[in-house]
Order: C-alpha cells, then structure tokens, then sequence
C-alpha cells in the first residue's frame, strides 16, 4: 500500500478531492477492488451533489459506485481511462484520476491521517 497523499482530502467512500477539484479514488479502494476492467465515468458538464453516485469503477470482482466528494459541474473526465482502465491500479493519485470538478461546496471530507484511520 503506498503513502496517502496529504495534498489532498478523502471521503469516507474511498474518493479523494484536490485543491484543483480532481477525483479519484484511493490507493485502499483500488487494491481492495482487485484489477479495474471498465470504468464509466459522467458526463462533462453535470451538475453533482456531495455523495451523489456519479461514475463507476468495474474490476474482475465486482463493480463499485463512485461518489462525489463535493458538490460542483462536472469539468473534465480522464478519457485514458476509457483504453487504459488499469492506470486506476497503477497509479492511483496520479494517472488513474477520474474526473474534475468546478467545487461549489465540498462534502463531509477527511485528511490523510484521519482517512488512513477510518480505511484500516
């Protein structure tokens, strides 16, 4: 298990949120998930509130909603993800981002040291 990045702050669903308003999921998630296989994501654009289901991570044991850790539109996705679902597992923090959001107000969130308490 890597280090969590304390550059960024995490629901208790496993999503994290930069200053910037990229999403993904967390190293705990990835690895508990298994090898992604199939990723959809929403749609640029849509408008999401806090803890809204708005993506979908699909791995060879199961398929697993994807919250939003705050509120906002829908900015960009990462369409890598379409060809290459495994950058989820590969890097998680980094490559296996999945969408942007213009934040509105942010959700209940947790920082790094409070998140790996929770997640272990």
């Amino acid at each position: 298990m890597t280090t969590t990045p304390t550059d960024r702050k995490y629901a208790a669903s496993h999503e994290w949120l930069t200053q910037d308003g990229t999403v993904g999921i967390s190293d705990h998630a990835q690895e508990q998930l298994g090898d992604v296989v199939y990723v959809e994501l929403p749609e640029v654009g849509r408008e999401v509130k806090a803890g809204e289901a708005v993506a979908v991570v699909e791995s060879v044991k199961t398929a697993s909603d994807i919250y939003a850790p705050a509120s906002g539109t829908i900015t960009a996705v990462n369409d890598e993800l379409s060809g290459s679902p495994e950058k989820v597992n590969e890097s998680p923090y980094e490559g296996g981002w999945l969408f942007k959001l213009d934040v509105t107000e942010e959700g209940d969130l947790l920082d790094a040291a409070a998140y790996e308490a929770q997640a272990n």
